[in-house]
């Protein structure tokens, strides 16, 4: 994957395609903003020298897309407010993944030697709405919420480009098992940067560039949500499921992988969303430590 310019904003592809722990980044050239560093710590690195960085925004506070902020610990860097706080405290940090504390000291060596954690206080806050002054190009900013609840996307309007930051169109499917992430909210923030219209779309992950609009794309990430959803509720139909059977069948991930603290945690936190907003809906109940469809 080749770094692209268009005018002056770059795109700086993340090691191994961007793939977690790695994501994709963007250079403002005409204002030396760097968006997520988490790409390739070499080459910004010589971006920081040449042509220089002047501040850091981060789209939000998960780790694999601030990975090589220690590079620029002495530039101000900028967040939605909303998701500022996991970023001052590792355990607060932890508390919005929803770690067990049984396995946050499984956690804790991830974050401080791969992922450079150490506390820190943004400088300023980014707001939706916002339309910042970049020089020969402005932005918009975009609250996006769902992924995290500061979650934003940004409008670039010379040449009019959409960064969508984790909301990134894979197989995969979109992310919301942290404590204060939504399902709904998700669909929602999806469904209305379908609707902006733009010439290039930027997302965090694996291909990143989009040059025709991402039609079918779209439809087909939020359809992983209603796939899972249709999976979990098949699984319970028969007979009650605890949580650890409902892990156990690896709904999210296809098959049990390693490390177990990590991939069992994103099964079980997609997991209990899913049931949480089932029994809202009055389509399943728990009776006990079990969940049965109603």
């Amino acid at each position: 994957m080749q770094e692209t310019h268009f005018g002056p904003i770059w795109f700086i592809p993340g090691e191994n395609d961007g793939k977690y722990p790695f994501c994709h980044s963007l250079y403002i050239e005409s204002a030396g903003i760097l968006i997520d560093p988490a790409s390739d710590r070499k080459r910004l690195k010589e971006l920081k020298k040449d042509p220089g960085v002047k501040e850091v925004w981060l789209s939000h506070w998960h780790e694999d897309h601030f990975m090589h902020l220690d590079l620029f610990d002495d530039l101000p860097f900028f967040i939605m407010k909303e998701d500022a706080a996991p970023l001052t405290d590792l355990e607060l940090f932890m508390d919005a993944y929803g770690v067990d504390d049984k396995f946050k000291n499984d956690w804790r060596p991830l974050f401080h030697d791969i992922f450079h954690f150490r506390p820190r206080t943004p400088s300023g806050f980014l707001e939706h709405g916002d339309i910042v002054d970049l020089g020969p190009v402005s932005v918009e900013i975009i609250h996006a919420p769902g992924h995290t609840p500061g979650h934003m996307a940004l409008l670039f309007n010379d040449p009019e480009l959409l960064f969508l930051a984790d909301y990134d169109l894979t197989r995969f499917g979109p992310w919301y098992g942290d404590t204060d992430s939504s399902i709904e909210d998700t669909m929602s923030s999806v469904t209305r940067l379908k609707d902006i219209p733009a010439d290039i779309w930027i997302a965090s992950h694996e291909q990143g560039i989009f040059k025709s609009a991402p039609d079918a794309l779209w439809d087909d990430y939020l359809q992983v949500i209603n796939k899972r959803e249709e999976k979990l509720k098949e699984f319970i139909n028969n007979s009650p499921k605890s949580i650890e059977e409902i892990v156990s069948e690896s709904i999210i991930y296809g098959r049990p992988r390693e490390p177990k603290y990590f991939f069992e945690f994103g099964e079980k936190s997609h997991m209990k969303k899913h049931l949480e907003k089932l029994m809202n809906e009055h389509k399943v109940i728990k009776d006990g430590d079990h969940y049965c469809l109603l």
